[in-house]
């Protein structure tokens, strides 16, 4: 797609990699098939190619407008088109760029500001848990608006203790290990039953998604720094310290830190160090093929039991892991190679289920709705338990059904568990 760029634009760090992503479009419309939105609303201007038009629009000049704020808006970020775009477009990226852009020029009201400032500023922050933990007290007695958001309390379980010569790093997060603790844990058993240590850096937090994609793109840049520093440490090439890789148990972490060397490509302090984390880093199920040969050979009877029980799992994939990551169909075979009777809907199993990082907070009509539609393919199945892999999901998926919603790492941790007290 040609884009003349405007004078303000040339020459600038946004507007040159916009261009590129730009050109490469051929405006054919497939990607419009498969976006959620433009299936909900039916405006040309929710889907993909529209919103293009309307940040090329902007690139060259355009004064951009509340509507075209509200178009971007609704964008879930799920790139689903991405998969589906026959050129390479990469439209996350594109995207985030024209949402700056737009803010930067279009004001927001007071109460869009005042909901957004507390989104990107208080999930990331030390006192989110407590303000959780709060919550979660006082649950049932919450607005169904705030209870949707507040997950039942979890107990974590125990963190192994052993030590092992395989070590990887994995990433907490700023909201898992206040809503949901066991997921961390879970991994953690999980890694080390198969002789894999776990370590935290105690200074890693937010992986800056939350501000980025809130168009804070300066202070989501921040927290990708300062998690470079906690764990830069640990990368030395060899000795004691070292690590193999760093391990993300919520895909929507994971994209990210995937892309810090994209996000910080002009930064000349980070820039080298930022390839080197994205090429480190891997969402879990990229290790489950190990996981399930280590354990498949090390505790054979486990496959049996696993086998032997024959309860119904639907897999829900994140937008964040299949179309970010383009990492499709492992959990499902490879938890199949284990026994596990676990199935994908058979119908638009591709589709964003409505969470999509503080969308079902800011535009909660849509994503209510897309949630519903998801839970109604997957209840086709009726499982005993739907499995995901990112806390966005699994608490948003919660919210609208009495089936046990979890991460899929926890199913494997209950079957080493029940297998050792078998024992």
């Amino acid at each position: 797609m040609q884009t003349n760029l405007a004078p303000e634009f040339k020459n600038t760090a946004e507007g040159l990699a916009a261009e590129a992503i730009l050109r490469k479009c051929v405006h054919c419309g497939f990607c419009t098939a498969t976006c959620p939105t433009y299936q909900l609303l039916g405006d040309e201007l929710d889907g993909p190619r529209g919103r293009i038009y309307l940040i090329k629009q902007v690139l060259e000049g355009e004064i951009p407008t509340r509507k075209t704020q509200l178009h971007l808006d609704r964008c879930l970020t799920c790139r689903n088109c991405e998969t589906t775009c026959p050129s390479g477009v990469q439209y996350g990226h594109l995207v985030d760029i024209g949402r700056k852009l737009v803010d930067e020029r279009v004001p927001r009201p007071l109460g869009e500001k005042a909901v957004r400032w507390a989104l990107k500023e208080g999930l990331p922050s030390p006192l989110f848990a407590p303000a959780m933990k709060l919550g979660q007290a006082v649950r049932g007695l919450l607005p169904a608006s705030l209870k949707n958001k507040v997950p039942a309390p979890q107990a974590q379980g125990q963190w192994p203790t052993r030590s092992h010569a395989r070590k990887v790093l994995m990433l907490a997060g700023c909201v898992q290990p206040a809503m949901m603790p066991n997921i961390n844990a879970a991994t953690a058993r999980v890694l080390d039953a198969a002789g894999i240590q776990v370590v935290l850096a105690a200074k890693a937090g937010c992986c800056g998604a939350v501000k980025f994609h809130l168009n804070d793109h300066e202070g989501g840049k921040a927290e990708m720094r300062r998690n470079i520093d906690a764990w830069w440490p640990h990368l030395a090439p060899s000795g004691e310290a070292s690590v193999e890789a760093i391990v993300m148990n919520a895909s929507g972490c994971g994209v990210m830190v995937k892309d810090y060397g994209f996000n910080l490509k002009d930064d000349p302090d980070y820039a080298e160090k930022a390839a080197r984390i994205s090429a480190l880093t891997r969402d879990l199920s990229e290790l489950l093929p190990e996981l399930v040969s280590i354990l498949k050979a090390a505790r054979p009877e486990l496959v049996q039991a696993i086998a032997g029980s024959q309860a119904k799992i639907a897999y829900h994939p994140p937008c964040t892991l299949q179309h970010g990551q383009q990492l499709r169909g492992g959990v499902e075979q490879h938890l199949g190679e284990l026994g596990f009777q676990i199935q994908v809907a058979s119908c638009e199993a591709h589709l964003c289920c409505g969470s999509a990082g503080t969308y079902s907070v800011l535009n909660p009509e849509i994503a209510y709705q897309l949630r519903d539609r998801k839970l109604g393919h997957l209840g086709e199945m009726a499982p005993e338990q739907i499995v995901s892999a990112n806390i966005g999901c699994i608490t948003h998926l919660q919210s609208g059904t009495a089936t046990p919603v979890r991460h899929w790492v926890e199913l494997l941790d209950d079957a080493l568990q029940n297998d050792a007290l078998l024992k």
